[in-house]
């Protein structure tokens, strides 16, 4: 099973476009949301190395990126690739 970690905030459109790719794939996650918890911001940046925009995704603890990084590997036919490895 993939451990995928996503960070968000409640109102960001790219959050909730990229958290319906992974729940049209049927793919659970661990949501962090920074605007409820700001404390996780900064571990946000850390483990993204340096991403501060939302959502900051991550796949076996791996920075995939954001929104746009998860939908270019899904059109790319990479991303079920990460979800089994």
């Amino acid at each position: 099973m993939a451990k995928v970690e996503i960070y968000t905030k409640g109102y960001c459109p790219y959050c909730h476009r990229a958290k319906a790719l992974l729940d049209d794939k049927n793919i659970s996650y661990t949501e962090h949301k920074i605007d409820q918890q700001p404390e996780l911001r900064e571990e946000m940046i850390k483990r993204s190395k340096g991403g501060t925009t939302v959502p900051q995704i991550f796949i076996h603890d791996q920075p995939i990126g954001g929104c746009d990084d998860l939908f270019a590997l899904n059109s790319a036919n990479k991303l079920n690739a990460l979800f089994n490895s």
